[in-house]
């Protein structure tokens, strides 16, 4: 088993001007470790690399590495609409420190399954380590299909894939005909279907707001398999998965139930703008009643 527990792609506070706050990412570096996470994941969609420099990505790396200092794995994000950049950031990524990385389509350019394959077994030559694969075709407008699959699922780096297709189908047809490459949970609101189907590992977005509460359900799913008291846990998390899946300000959202926890977020860099005052007091409201449903289960004696 190659990925096991809760791996969180973690925020990026950034100070009003914009600037990342590395007082702030520190802090969120170490409330991870603290609680139990699998991994960390930096550079991922949740952290806006998007919105950051290549010169503030390969920052992140350094600043990241040396605060993991190897308590947890330590993943990268490289992806890049360039592919000339995705492989220097890989390349930045490796150097830093990373054990494994976090790679999705380059967004945009619409490549074949051929030219995709391609492209993953070029960061995996360039890198040397361990892929966990992102299926997100929602974003990225491909998706990791047959023929994809088939060609780079024997290259034993290929270890892994956080699928977010939101296909119910593709979880048993993966796991039937690819058992060498992991399943991975990439829908918030999935656990049960993926932990069914073997997932043990979660890339969870929602573990920036409760970290050992996620850790606590993907063993209880993952590892004891139990589907009851699962049950109750997804039914306790689903108002807040439906407002971070389908409420249209993921980040945003992200980040302000970070900030509940007392703890600095900052901005969301744009294109991305503040929540609407209605809809904070709605998130508040959810987190609030989400943590209080979630623990009593939790605490429960099995």
């Amino acid at each position: 088993m190659r990925f096991e527990g809760i791996y969180t792609p973690i925020i990026t506070p950034f100070l009003e001007d914009g600037a990342i706050d590395w007082d702030s990412y520190a802090e969120v570096i170490e409330w991870q470790i603290e609680n139990g996470v699998a991994g960390v994941i930096v550079g991922g969609s949740t952290g806006e690399f998007y919105a950051m420099s290549k010169q503030e990505r390969i920052q992140q790396f350094k600043f990241a590495a040396e605060r993991i200092n190897g308590r947890v794995e330590f993943m990268a994000g490289v992806n890049d609409i360039r592919v000339d950049e995705c492989l220097a950031i890989t390349a930045a990524a490796r150097d830093a420190g990373a054990q494994s990385l976090l790679v999705a389509a380059p967004p945009y350019s619409l490549p074949s399954e051929a030219e995709l394959a391609s492209h993953v077994l070029k960061i995996a030559d360039t890198s040397g380590l361990s892929i966990m694969l992102y299926n997100y075709p929602g974003r990225t407008g491909v998706e990791m299909g047959e023929a994809f699959m088939t060609a780079v699922a024997k290259n034993p780096l290929i270890t892994g894939i956080k699928e977010s297709s939101g296909d119910y189908s593709r979880l048993p047809y993966l796991v039937r005909n690819f058992p060498e490459v992991e399943l991975v949970v990439g829908g918030e609101e999935q656990v049960l279907e993926f932990a069914a189907w073997g997932a043990k590992a979660w890339v969870c977005a929602s573990a920036n707001i409760f970290p050992l509460e996620c850790v606590q359900f993907m063993n209880i799913v993952g590892k004891q398999s139990d589907f009851e008291r699962g049950k109750r846990l997804m039914e306790a998390f689903m108002p807040l998965m439906g407002v971070l899946e389908q409420g249209g300000s993921f980040i945003q959202c992200i980040k302000f139930g970070y900030e509940l926890q007392g703890r600095s977020a900052g901005i969301a860099r744009p294109p991305m703008l503040s929540m609407a005052e209605e809809q904070m007091q709605q998130m508040e409201q959810i987190i609030n009643i989400t943590r209080t449903t979630v623990n009593a289960i939790i605490d429960e004696k099995p």
